[in-house]
């Protein structure tokens, strides 16, 4: 059975190696504290960090969902006050036609009165046509232009669904068709005003009853395409809502996986610097003077 020596240089070096040791981990310690984070790189917890980018992802997902949420209930904002205002020029537009209509109580003048403000109605109705969100016309579909209808009230957008991703796989319609709101073109509300404002002026009884027909029809139609967005907007707010708690949520389990617990670092802290100065005081008594110290 051989004995191993065991020389100055190989306690010295035992001696240091554990030094270093405790040294270090009051470094990491105070290194936790410093930065409020347990993982300070990959290698500290190679699976709390393989977690935290997931969380992570999952965060900058919800929080693009949210951003959509915001962005779509502009849009569905701008187009609740748009046909709010739709509903009035054509609720007034039609109570003019049924004044109108009763000719008796009305002469020239009277219709000509009644021609121009509904004039006026239809200007407006093409004005309110074109609201945008953030230079966009909320009516106009994906057009790349500034406005949806032409001063005429022609359709000059084009077809399509402006849509936001508002959750995993889900995604929501934030405009609204022109045509579908307004009527096609030739059929439109325009063209019925148009035709109001004719026959006021011709006192022609026919045509203005046909024209408070069609725009009860037209006010029936803004109702049910108002409806329809206003249901969009509960859901793309609920949606919204909805990514603001998954968020507090995910951020919740992110500060669990990878931040410091302040007061227990910092009683790790001081215990790491006992043991480190205990060592230190017993390294200094293990070591023995060495044959060097006693030739000086």
């Amino acid at each position: 059975m051989s004995i191993g020596r065991v020389t100055q240089t190989m306690m010295s070096q035992h001696a240091l190696i554990g030094l270093q040791a405790g040294l270090r981990r009051v470094s990491d310690v105070q290194e936790q504290l410093s930065t409020g984070r347990v993982i300070n790189r990959p290698s500290d917890d190679p699976i709390g960090s393989a977690a935290a980018m997931r969380l992570r992802a999952s965060l900058a997902a919800q929080q693009q969902y949210a951003r959509n949420a915001g962005d779509g209930l502009g849009w569905l904002g701008q187009i609740d006050g748009a046909l709010s205002s739709v509903t009035d020029h054509v609720r007034r537009g039609r109570e003019l036609a049924l004044e109108g209509a009763n000719s008796g109580a009305l002469g020239p003048e009277g219709r000509e009165a009644l021609a121009v403000e509904v004039d006026q109605i239809r200007e407006g109705l093409v004005n309110v046509a074109n609201t945008t969100y953030l230079g966009r016309p909320v009516f106009g579909g994906i057009t790349a232009q500034p406005t949806a209808y032409a001063a005429d009230g022609t359709f000059t957008g084009v077809a399509g669904a402006v849509t936001r991703t508002v959750a995993d796989g889900v995604q929501v319609r934030v405009d609204v068709n022109g045509p579908a709101a307004f009527g096609p073109d030739g059929d439109s509300v325009f063209t019925h005003l148009t035709a109001l404002s004719a026959a006021l002026r011709a006192g022609n009884t026919t045509a203005i009853s046909a024209a408070i027909d069609d725009l009860g029809a037209d006010a029936d139609r803004i109702n049910a395409v108002h409806a329809d967005a206003g249901t969009r907007a509960g859901r793309v707010e609920r949606a919204k809502t909805a990514a603001e708690d998954a968020h507090l949520s995910l951020t919740s389990a992110l500060s669990e996986v990878e931040n410091t617990d302040l007061p227990k670092a910092t009683v790790e802290l001081q215990l790491q610097q006992v043991a480190y100065q205990a060592a230190l005081a017993a390294t200094a008594r293990v070591i023995q003077p060495s044959l060097q110290d006693f030739l000086r």
